[in-house]
Parts: structure tokens; C-alpha cells; sequence
């Protein structure tokens, strides 16, 4: 498992270099040839090409299927791993990309051929769909995992456990991202200040609204993360902009804040506003299903010998897609370490082939 993780990681995969992509795609795409599986790609002009196993081991033709999804994009540009280069030091495999989610990718690899080794089938057939742009909104695989969701009765989704602990995710929150554009005018700080509109003052007004929609108890949190405008010192400013993070727990408020975005106007005379934008990703909601699911998870997990736990991520991931159609969902079933999109990223080696056991075990008994 390390050293297949070590050609993982060293195949540097950044979300906007489709070549890149490409590759690590390739070298996943061999492994699960030589495990028999049907592999095959779903083509994309601009981003990385998705990847589909399908495997059955089973006989006859099985009536149902269980996906299993990751992704191969990292966060990391080109030429990273020459700074932070694959090393497997104190238990700790690191790297770009190690924890996040080419630990996954591994996992779910060495579960399949565990399975097929020891000649236990499970009785639906398994489509592992490894998508190449997860990492920056999943915008050309959304139709892809709902289609291989809606034919699913259940999706393991293979992206890192909460923590130490490595607990599993059963609720995530709703992402979306939103665009403020103000429009004022130009004119000289000095000589006309009086024929200026500042779009920056007014950019500062529309933001102490916006602060506002934060409601902390219902798991509601705005920012504004990036904030551009103006040209220089003596000009009064005619253009600034905001990009402002949106996090809900609820759906419902996911369509408030949207209203309430749309609802802004300018405050200062003569300013103009553009608002763009929404949710990316609904929440994933800790239902019925996806607690029975958790439940056969920490079934498997007491047969292995430990203790299964269950958390709730603010993030989202391509299991927000999957939950919000009603498919049974669990996440988090990937590596366990620390430091996922940092310098310091690393996967814990015993982890490794505990949750391949973990997985192996859950696909047996769905």
C-alpha cells in the first residue's frame, strides 16, 4: 500500500492541469485493469477525464450496485512535490496529496483486491467513479456521480476521516460561494472628490450587512474572504469586489441567504451592484439512512477490533451531491492523519490497510 501510494503522489495531480490529471488517471486506471475491472473514462475538454471501475465478483448478473466515490485532483500546483517530496518517516507517509485523497484512491484499490483474493463477492456490483475536479466544485462530475448515484443503494464516499480518531462523516455543511461587484465612478481624490461614487466605501457598507446574515446557532457563517478595488491612492475608487463564502446546515437556509443576497441594494447614491452566484454543494443531512449505514459501519469496525465514530464537517464534498438525493451516504471512509491541503499533509501508514479491512467489510455486508 505505501509503495502504490508513493506512485499515486509522485503522479502530481492539480485540479486545473488536465495533462497532469490525466496521468495519475492512467496509472489508477492500470491498477484496476490488472484487477479485472472495466475501466473506463469519461472524457472533459478543459478539466481531467473521470475514471470508472466497475467491478463484479459475484456470478450471474447482480440486480443492484454500490458506488464508491473519490477523486484524483489535489489542491497542489505542479512541481510541489519538488518542495514537499513522498516520504514515509515515524509511521507517517507524506506528500502532496497523501492524506487528500490519494490515501482513498489506495484504500478502496487494496479493499477490492482483498475481496477478489480471499474469493468473497459482494452481492452487488461495485462502480468506483474517481472524479477529476472535486477540489474546485465538481462542476464537470455533478451529473456524473448523480447518474451513478440514482442507480446506487448506497455511496461510500473514500475522502479522509475527522481528526486522529479518523471518525467517519455522516451530516456536512452546504457550500456556495457568492460575487459582489460594485460599480461606482472614478475621479480625482483631490481636484473632484464631490464627482466620485467610491465603490470601495460602498463595497464596506454592503459587507457590514452582509455580516449580518451570520447566525452561528443554526450553523449559518458568511465571510468575506477575498476583497479587491480601486486603482491608486488619489482616486477615488470606481470598481471593488468581494468574493464571501456561504456555509448552511440547513437547505432551507441555503434559499434565505440566496433571497438575501438578492435583496441588497446600493447605499450610496449612484452606485450599482452585481450579484452573482449561489450554492455549490446542498448539506448533507444526517438522516435515517445514513445512520443505518454508519451503524453497519461500526458493525464491521467492533469485528476488526475498534471503535467507529461519527463526526460533522463543515466542509463539503461530493457527498453533499449524493446525500441530497436521498441515496444512503457515508463519508470520511478514507485515510486518517493531519494537515490536508498544507505543507505539512500526512497519512498515518496503520491506517491504511485498517480501512481497507474497514471497507472490504462494509461492501460484504450492503
Amino acid at each position: 500500500m505505501v509503495r502504490t501510494l508513493a506512485r499515486y503522489v509522485r503522479a502530481e495531480s492539480p485540479s486545473f492541469d488536465k495533462a497532469a490529471v490525466d496521468g495519475l488517471g492512467r496509472v489508477v486506471a492500470a491498477d484496476w485493469r490488472r484487477l479485472r475491472a472495466r475501466v473506463t473514462f469519461l472524457p472533459q475538454k478543459n478539466r481531467g477525464n473521470h475514471l470508472r471501475a466497475e467491478l463484479w465478483l459475484g456470478r450471474g448478473r447482480p440486480a443492484r450496485q454500490i458506488l464508491i466515490l473519490g477523486h484524483l485532483d489535489t489542491v497542489y500546483d505542479l512541481g510541489e512535490i519538488k518542495k514537499m517530496p513522498y516520504q514515509v518517516r515515524r509511521g507517517r507517509a507524506s506528500g502532496p496529496g497523501a492524506l487528500d485523497m490519494k490515501s482513498g484512491l489506495v484504500i478502496a484499490l487494496f479493499a477490492a483486491a482483498a475481496l477478489r483474493d480471499a474469493r468473497l463477492g459482494p452481492r452487488k456490483r461495485l462502480v468506483f467513479l474517481w472524479t477529476s475536479d472535486e477540489e474546485i466544485g465538481s462542476r464537470t462530475s455533478r451529473r456524473a456521480i448523480e447518474r451513478e448515484a440514482v442507480r446506487s443503494d448506497a455511496v461510500l464516499v473514500l475522502e479522509p476521516g475527522t481528526g486522529r480518531a479518523g471518525r467517519l462523516k455522516t451530516a456536512r455543511k452546504g457550500v456556495g460561494e457568492m460575487e459582489l461587484h460594485v460599480i461606482g465612478r472614478a475621479s480625482h481624490a483631490g481636484v473632484a472628490p464631490q464627482a466620485g461614487i467610491n465603490a470601495v466605501h460602498e463595497l464596506a457598507l454592503q459587507l457590514a450587512r452582509i455580516a449580518r446574515f451570520n447566525d452561528p446557532r443554526r450553523g449559518i457563517t458568511v465571510n468575506a474572504d477575498v476583497v479587491t478595488g480601486g486603482t491608486r491612492a488619489n482616486v477615488i475608487a470606481g470598481r471593488a469586489s468581494a468574493w464571501i463564502d456561504l456555509r448552511v446546515t440547513h437547505a432551507a437556509d441555503a434559499a434565505r441567504l440566496h433571497r438575501k443576497f438578492r435583496a441588497l441594494r446600493p447605499v450610496l447614491r449612484g452606485a450599482k451592484l452585481q450579484i452573482r452566484g449561489g450554492m455549490d454543494r446542498p448539506p448533507m443531512v444526517r438522516t435515517g439512512a445514513v445512520v443505518r449505514l454508519f451503524r453497519q459501519a461500526q458493525a464491521v469496525a467492533r469485528e476488526l477490533g475498534w471503535r467507529a465514530e461519527e463526526s460533522f464537517s463543515g466542509g463539503g464534498s461530493d457527498a453533499n451531491f449524493t446525500a441530497a438525493l436521498g441515496i444512503p451516504t457515508l463519508d470520511g471512509l478514507g485515510g486518517v492523519g493531519a494537515g490536508a491541503h498544507t505543507p505539512g499533509e500526512f497519512v498515518f501508514v496503520d491506517s491504511l490497510p485498517r480501512r481497507a479491512a474497514l471497507l472490504a467489510g462494509l461492501l460484504l455486508r450492503l
